[in-house]
C-alpha cells in the first residue's frame, strides 16, 4: 500500500493525518483543495499499535516531508499528531487539530448519548446494533464502514454526501488502537504526553460537534502556552463535509498555513 501521497509541488511542508483509527483517506479533499497553493503529502497509517503509527509517521516525514513540517489532523489523526509532536517537537512547526476527541474522559461521558440521540429511530436502532458487534470485538470492515456513516450524519449540523470519497476501512486497526487510545486518555497518560509540545497548536472546531469542544480547549488551554481554539458555527465534525462551514474552514485553514 503506498502510504504517503504527494499532491500540489514542492516544498512538501504540509502533512494530513487521517481520522478513524483505520480509516484512511478521509482527509484526501483537503490535500486536494490545498494542493493549489501548497505542496501537500496525505499520510497513511497501517500499523496497529499507537508507538508503531507514531514510528511510521516518523518514517514517513523523515524520507518524504521538507521539515519541519506543518500537521494537520482530524479526528483521531488529531491525537496522532499531538502525540507525535510531543516525541518529535523539531520535527513540527505549527500543528493543527481538526475536530479532536476531548483530552480527558471527564468532558467525553455523554459523547455516544448526544449522537445517537441525534438518528432518527432507525438510524439510532442500526446504529446501536453495530456499536454492540464493535464493542463485542468484532473485525469486520463492513460493520465499521456502516456504522461511521451515521456517525458521520450525527456529527454534522449539515451533512455534505460525496459519492466519490473513498475510505479504506481496517477494522483490525480501529480495534487496537482506539482500545490503546482510550486507556491514555482514561489516565491522563494523554494529556501528559501533550505537555512536551512546544510548537504553536491551533484547534479548529465546530461548535455543532458531538465531541464537546470543552474537551480540547479547557485541557489545552492549561497545558499549552501557544494554543487558539478557532470555532465554526453551523459546523460539526469534519468542516470540509458541511454546508455552511465548508468554504470558511478552508479560508482559516490557508490563513493558518501562511502565518
Amino acid at each position: 500500500m503506498e502510504t504517503v501521497k504527494k499532491y500540489g509541488q514542492l516544498p512538501f511542508q504540509i502533512g494530513l493525518l487521517h481520522g478513524g483509527p483505520g480509516a484512511s483517506g478521509g482527509m484526501q479533499y483537503v490535500a486536494k483543495e490545498l494542493s493549489d497553493h501548497f505542496g501537500v503529502l496525505e499520510l497513511i497509517q497501517t500499523k496497529n499499535t499507537i508507538g508503531k503509527q507514531i514510528d511510521e509517521l516518523h518514517k514517513q516525514l523523515t524520507s518524504c516531508a521538507d521539515l519541519p513540517i506543518i500537521l494537520i489532523g482530524h479526528s483521531w489523526g488529531a491525537w496522532l499528531g499531538l502525540l507525535f509532536t510531543s516525541k518529535y517537537p523539531d520535527l513540527v512547526k505549527k500543528l493543527i487539530i481538526v475536530g479532536s476527541g476531548s483530552l480527558e474522559n471527564q468532558y467525553n461521558k455523554d459523547l455516544m448519548k448526544i449522537r445517537l440521540n441525534r438518528l432518527q429511530a432507525g438510524e439510532r436502532e442500526k446504529a446501536e446494533n453495530l456499536l454492540s458487534l464493535i464493542n463485542s470485538g468484532h473485525t469486520d470492515n463492513r460493520i465499521l464502514g456502516e456504522f461511521g456513516k451515521l456517525m458521520s450524519i450525527a456529527d454534522s449540523y449539515v451533512y455534505l454526501f460525496d459519492e466519490l470519497e473513498t475510505i479504506h476501512i481496517d477494522m483490525g486497526i480501529f480495534q487496537s488502537v482506539w482500545g490503546e487510545a482510550a486507556k491514555l486518555r482514561d489516565t491522563k497518560a494523554l494529556i501528559n504526553r501533550v505537555s512536551h509540545i512546544k510548537c504553536p497548536v491551533v484547534a479548529i472546531h465546530g461548535e455543532y460537534d458531538s465531541h464537546p469542544i470543552d474537551g480540547v480547549e479547557i485541557p489545552l488551554s492549561a497545558t499549552l502556552s501557544d494554543f487558539k481554539v478557532i470555532r465554526l458555527s453551523k459546523c460539526g465534525h469534519t468542516p470540509w463535509k458541511e454546508k455552511y462551514a465548508k468554504i470558511p474552514f478552508f479560508e482559516i485553514l490557508q490563513k493558518e498555513l501562511i502565518e
